[in-house]
């Protein structure tokens, strides 16, 4: 049968790695996963949920939402499920089987359940963990779950996610960093991620002209930064290009924290480097794809922190 293959990759082992979309007929093989895994892990009172699973709740689950389901060289290893209610998405069942730990499967499947969540225009994922496992908590903070409610040890860990913004041109990503201009104020940090010639400097020029500042926006990559000026007396564009730096140290030698306050700093390449900046900052991961006559971009603006929560709605307004 042709499985909907979301992601393939190689794992460090050598066996290769699919990521596929899980449908009824998997609800057995799904839930063999889920108490492998579960029933791997120390006994709590009260005992998951996720032991008393059954292929039929599995089907109704996968019914009211989607799965997916990781296949080590064809062998079920894997496996999320995922619930929708309007806007807002539910995290459930995260499971690797114990033999197939510590291979950046669980990542993996994250990355895809959030991507295809972004695509349709889910704001906001939740899910619930226990307190008696602060390894499994700190797991999902790392991939920016915050805890937002607490009921006994059971928490509730939520992110919002990213706003995608399709650009067919790159007069389009300019003019998306013009409407990026009307959002931003004094102290704000943006993170810009893309493969060179993803459209970074070019997003960075609409924002300059939105910000009404002076000078030429171009890459600083051999003076690593620039700063333009207000000509209308709003903040300075503090432009950073993060390119040639090794480490976070290195962008500590910039001196970006006299400025941050007073500026809107924009870092290329700053992903790993600069979240020491700011607890409240905007990421911005531009993608293309893979034909280079092609400008289409796809532009991921992740909120991150309380001043950036209401950041859909504020764009949708615009």
């Amino acid at each position: 049968m042709q499985r909907d293959v979301l992601a393939e990759s190689v794992l460090g082992d050598g066996r290769s790695l699919h990521l596929v979309a899980a449908d009824a007929g998997d609800a057995e093989a799904i839930c063999e996963v889920i108490l492998d895994a579960f029933g791997a892990r120390p006994q709590v009172d009260p005992p998951p949920p996720a032991l008393a699973e059954t292929p039929e709740s599995v089907r109704t689950a996968l019914a009211n939402g989607f799965g997916v389901l990781a296949l080590v060289d064809e062998q079920p290893a894997g496996v999320v499920i995922v619930s929708i209610d309007d806007d807002i998405a539910g995290v459930h069942r995260v499971s690797v089987r114990p033999s197939y730990q510590r291979l950046g499967i669980a990542s993996a499947m994250v990355t895809v359940v959030l991507e295809e969540l972004t695509q349709q225009s889910v704001r906001r994922v939740e899910l619930v963990a226990r307190a008696e496992f602060p390894q499994v908590v700190s797991w999902w903070q790392r991939h920016g779950f915050r805890e937002v409610d607490r009921v006994g040890t059971s928490l509730t860990l939520a992110r919002e996610l990213p706003l995608c913004v399709v650009a067919a041109t790159a007069e389009d990503t300019q003019e998306l960093g013009r409407r990026l201009a009307g959002l931003v104020r004094a102290g704000d940090v943006l993170i810009a991620s893309g493969d060179l010639g993803a459209g970074k400097t070019t997003l960075t020029q609409g924002l300059g002209e939105g910000m009404a500042v002076s000078g030429a926006v171009i890459s600083p990559t051999f003076v690593l930064s620039r700063v333009h000026r207000s000509t209308t007396g709003g903040p300075a564009l503090v432009h950073v290009d993060a390119y040639r730096l090794g480490s976070a140290a290195e962008l500590d030698d910039l001196d970006l924290d006299e400025s941050v306050a007073d500026s809107v700093t924009l870092i290329e390449w700053g992903a790993g480097l600069a979240e020491g900046l700011s607890d409240d900052r905007l990421e911005i991961d531009i993608r293309r794809g893979l034909d280079p006559a092609d400008e289409t971009r796809w532009i991921f603006l992740t909120p991150v922190g309380p001043r950036w929560a209401g950041l859909r709605e504020e764009w949708e307004q615009r």
